[in-house]
């Protein structure tokens, strides 16, 4: 069962995770999944403000968290999501797992934001995480050379 939303935002998240390595450690996958939803909380901050976002990722991470468990790990901080307790637990899961659970917050934040700005931000949050999976790709492939 995919338990990803429906829609173009899951499209693109698709596109940002089939860029990184298939192996990828989970360490690796937590810090891209950092780095994406940094970009996305950036890039929508100036529009919709520190609180509106907090208010938004905190009913993603609870949504997200029924479904991967893992997720219990992360906290919403003051630049986005803190997540040293989740490379704590790191090693209760494998990469995989955690990629399909930051592809499920990435997808879920987006489509949240796009509901509530009348997907006037899509376009440059799309933008912003495909540049976040073109750095990882790079990162991914130095790494294996």
């Amino acid at each position: 069962m995919n338990k990803l939303p429906t829609n173009r935002h899951r499209e693109v998240v698709g596109a940002w995770a089939a860029k990184m390595a298939p192996d990828l450690p989970p360490q690796q996958v937590i810090d891209a999944f950092g780095d994406a939803f940094g970009r996305l909380w950036q890039r929508s901050r100036e529009t919709l403000g520190d609180i509106t976002l907090y208010a938004i990722s905190d009913r993603v991470l609870h949504s997200a968290s029924r479904q991967f468990c893992i997720l219990d790990a992360v906290s919403i901080g003051d630049g986005g999501l803190e997540l040293d307790k989740l490379r704590e637990r790191a090693s209760e899961s494998d990469g995989t797992e955690l990629l399909q659970a930051a592809q499920f917050v990435l997808a879920e934040f987006l489509t949240v934001l796009g509901k509530l700005a009348a997907e006037i931000l899509t376009p440059a949050l799309h933008a912003e995480l495909a540049k976040a999976a073109d750095v990882e790709a790079a990162a991914t492939k130095d790494l294996q050379s």
